[in-house]
């Protein structure tokens, strides 16, 4: 299992846009997706070389990732395959 600190919203900011000391990080959005009504949030960097933007998502574990968690889908069991 994951160290508690990797799952922090706040340590995937610094892993992917390497803030440095004087550099400003601004959350521009945070919602829910449209399917599955998962949370995100776009983190935004200003640096020497221009503007940095991510978007994280929150998935069931608990974690923020860059990536959206997979597409919830119907689970089938052998109940239903029976019918």
């Amino acid at each position: 299992m994951k160290d508690t600190n990797e799952r922090s919203l706040r340590f995937q900011v610094e892993k992917w846009l390497a803030p440095g000391p004087a550099t400003s990080v601004h959350v521009v959005e945070f919602s829910r997706t449209h399917s599955g009504r998962r949370r995100y949030v776009c983190v935004e960097t200003k640096q020497l070389a221009g503007l940095r933007a991510l978007f994280f998502f929150r998935h069931d574990d608990g974690c923020w990732r860059v990536f959206p968690p997979a597409v919830d889908r119907p689970k089938t069991s052998a109940d239903r395959l029976a019918l």
